[in-house]
């Protein structure tokens, strides 16, 4: 039987990225990150309803997430879920589902642009493609994927 285990998310870091070595010196990051969802009740009124998902994160990857993530800063990442179980101090058992990061992209910070900043502070944002106005025409890109 086949399977498929493959989580796209995109939402803001809800607390600031951890970052530690296991005892062979691979860095692991651990964050937590907020998405969004919004929709119309019935009422014709707006809601809106806010999921929390730890993530996880290793090698080069869990190092970039470090040195440029803060809480409040958008992410899009691509992973898969994982579901880990132990034993609490207590003797109680415990589990949880968390993402494994596998690969990610920076987003536009909104926050810094409605104020007006083009430039993120050196723990900011790289160049991002995504940006609605990247402020640069078409010609200067030297390849293109449109047909």
């Amino acid at each position: 039987m086949a399977s498929f285990n493959k989580v796209l998310l995109m939402g803001n870091l809800c607390r600031d990225p951890q970052l530690s070595y296991t005892p062979s010196q691979t860095a692991v990051v651990d964050f937590g990150m907020a998405t969004n969802r919004k929709f119309k009740k019935q009422d014709g009124s707006t809601g809106e309803e806010v999921c929390f998902v730890d993530v996880r994160a290793f090698g080069k990857t869990a190092e970039t997430v470090n040195k440029f993530f803060t809480k409040g800063k958008p992410i899009f990442l691509e992973g898969r879920l994982s579901f880990d179980s132990w034993t609490g101090q207590d003797g109680k058992k415990h589990s949880k589902h968390r993402v494994t990061m596998e690969n990610f992209q920076f987003l536009p910070d909104g926050q810094r642009r409605e104020a007006g900043q083009d430039r993120d502070e050196p723990r900011g944002n790289p160049p991002s493609g995504r940006v609605e106005d990247p402020g640069y025409e078409d010609s200067d890109i030297p390849f293109s994927c449109r047909s």
